[in-house]
């Protein structure tokens, strides 16, 4: 059977272009890896990108956008519980009186030794001067007190010693503590206090009760007629009943 020309040079067209197209695949997949076209693996799977975890101080709700090539995560749908309420307390600082380890007589930027009666102030530290000759520092180990601060010493008072009647031989109530008026100075240390206990009454200043020695008030009398007697302790000064 005679063949008619057309027919056989689009046959021999179509036999080329299959032949290069499988050459063509075939170089595709042994230089580069691709897949042949059309076929059912020839379409890569989406890349899978793991979500970022959340930068610092960022909710997972996605408060700020997500970086570039991460994925946000969703929102959750449960809301985020709020912490408990605590009760608010205040704190008791050196604006109530505290006084800081080191302070001295001449500090006047702490409320403890500012709020100091100005005439006990400047007889303390007249005598500070002079007691610095002999190489004696005056520190303020507590000063002016405000009542609130009064009234948590007394009531730590209260839990060491056991009751109301032995706390108050150490610490008096905030409406009759000569530290709340600013009347009284504890001061430390120890050499301090032995070189007032010599020489205090030439400035005024007096020891007021046998088991405080700390414990120093003004006793303008004393610089003539020296210190008077002192308390056993504050529950028999008639200041502190009130």
């Amino acid at each position: 059977m005679t063949q008619n020309p057309a027919s056989a040079r689009a046959m021999t067209r179509r036999l080329r272009l299959t032949v290069a197209t499988a050459v063509i695949g075939t170089a595709c997949t042994t230089a580069l890896g691709c897949q042949a076209p059309n076929s059912a693996s020839a379409r890569p799977e989406p890349p899978t990108i793991a979500a970022s975890p959340a930068p610092p101080g960022t909710s997972e709700s996605g408060s700020r956008p997500a970086s570039p090539g991460h994925l946000s995560r969703p929102a959750s749908s449960v809301p985020l519980a709020k912490p408990p309420r605590r009760e608010r307390r205040t704190a008791l600082g050196e604006a109530d009186g505290a006084v800081p380890a080191g302070v001295t007589v001449f500090d006047d930027t702490v409320p403890g030794v500012a709020n100091l009666d100005p005439a006990l102030l400047r007889a303390l530290r007249r005598a500070a001067a002079d007691a610095a000759d002999d190489g004696i520092r005056f520190y303020v180990n507590s000063g002016w007190r405000s009542p609130a601060y009064q009234n948590r010493l007394l009531r730590e008072a209260v839990a060491k010693y056991g009751s109301e009647e032995e706390a108050a031989r150490w610490v008096s109530t905030p409406a009759t503590s000569q530290h709340v008026s600013g009347d009284a100075a504890d001061i430390g240390r120890g050499d301090a206090t032995a070189w007032l206990s010599e020489h205090g009454a030439a400035y005024g200043l007096c020891q007021v009760y046998r088991n405080e020695p700390w414990h120093y008030e003004l006793r303008p009398g004393a610089i003539d007629g020296g210190c008077p007697r002192m308390y056993a302790d504050p529950t028999q000064d008639p200041r502190t009943r009130g």
